[in-house]
């Protein structure tokens, strides 16, 4: 049997990591400046939650949801108190789409409605729903196509009103990034956010906020959305939730009323999920990492905006797109290929994502900005 070939693979090998870097079969060494889609928020291997892992697996590794697990009792706790959302209600799950999945489901059961609200250049997931309203159609399958399903343009205030002054009374949620990531690290101006809420809590639909990507840290907030002062009716997290341990997770206001059998998962909320995610939530505690990614993501943003064909950079904290005056697609090679430093890129071609781990340290930020500066120097 042969792998199903649905990713294009750069021809490395990582066999080894530690911190911020990777070394692949041939004992070459590379710099990760992308942490696999956001997903290594407190480094690679980190020995704390190495520890909390390796415990866990000497008593327990997973049983159902079927009995009692303090582990996620105490993930939720300490979730709560870091997030600022001590009074919402946690549903564990084990990736950003099955979140949304939930999300858009529970907003549905709890006003009855049936439509969703989304934006272009979003991103929400693979599966079912969360595939409809995400905006790419070369992922989009004619089985996930229906008239629920409603997109509109980001950051246009006047096209979201009237989506809801001749929809509103049958939409049942708004989904929303706090910051685009795929898109092309997009972020929501204070008017745009403001007034889906306004919306939403007008036509009695529920904000979702999508902080899969954007969420744990990354952008100086332990969400995007506190920048803003939203308080959004579902949050959902995932990536660097569980450090590389698959872990979704769904924030919900107490306005909404669990009943058995209203949600399930097998695997959600596992012992060893929650084990690794409590050691991020310690570690990004201890170590003040939503500091210090605003702190190095600034440092970033400054020693690199006066090179050559960058237009311009978006970012909060360590959530950062580079616009190039051209495809970033050689540029990511050379750093990758000539320089050993992984990067991203996003829908927009020209845009080159950077999503390093947060306790990234200012010696290993400068190999990124020194190699970045001989690629472009050289273009």
């Amino acid at each position: 049997m042969n792998l199903f070939n649905v990713y294009p693979l750069f021809n490395i090998n990582p066999v080894k990591a530690k911190g911020s870097f990777l070394w692949d079969d041939k004992g070459e060494k590379y710099l990760d400046f992308y942490g696999g889609h956001a997903v290594i928020s407190i480094g690679h291997n980190h020995p704390y939650y190495q520890e909390k892992l390796k415990d866990q697996l000497e008593k327990i590794s997973f049983y159902s949801n079927s009995v009692q697990n303090e582990l996620q009792t105490e993930l939720a706790s300490k979730l709560g108190e870091i997030s600022g959302y001590e009074d919402y209600d946690l549903f564990l799950c084990n990736s950003g789409a099955e979140a949304n999945e939930n999300a858009l489901k529970l907003a549905s059961f709890h006003n009855g409605k049936s439509k969703v609200l989304y934006f272009s250049g979003s991103f929400h997931g693979r599966t079912s729903a969360a595939v409809s309203v995400t905006d790419n159609p070369k992922i989009v399958a004619p089985v996930n196509y229906s008239e629920r399903f409603i997109k509109s343009e980001w950051n246009n205030v006047e096209q979201l009103e009237e989506v809801f002054r001749t929809q509103g009374d049958t939409i049942s949620s708004v989904i929303i990034e706090g910051i685009q990531g795929v898109g092309g690290i997009m972020i929501p101006t204070p008017e745009f956010l403001s007034r889906i809420k306004e919306l939403c809590d007008q036509y009695n639909a529920v904000l979702i906020l999508d902080e899969v990507q954007s969420g744990y840290g990354r952008t100086g907030y332990f969400f995007a959305h506190q920048e803003f002062g939203i308080q959004p009716d579902i949050i959902t997290t995932a990536k660097g939730m569980g450090n590389g341990f698959p872990i979704g997770g769904v924030l919900i206001h107490p306005k909404f009323e669990a009943s058995h059998g209203l949600l399930g998962t097998t695997f959600g909320g596992n012992h060893l999920a929650c084990a690794a995610a409590i050691a991020v939530l310690d570690v990004i505690r201890d170590e003040s990492l939503i500091d210090n990614a605003e702190h190095m993501g600034s440092y970033i943003e400054k020693e690199i905006e006066d090179l050559p064909h960058i237009i311009s950079i978006r970012r909060k904290g360590l959530m950062i797109g580079i616009e190039l005056d051209r495809d970033c697609a050689e540029v990511r090679k050379s750093l990758l290929y000539d320089h050993h430093i992984f990067t991203g890129n996003s829908n927009d071609k020209t845009v080159l994502r950077i999503l390093p781990a947060l306790n990234i340290r200012k010696e290993e930020t400068n190999l990124f900005i020194d190699a970045l500066r001989e690629v472009l120097t050289k273009l």
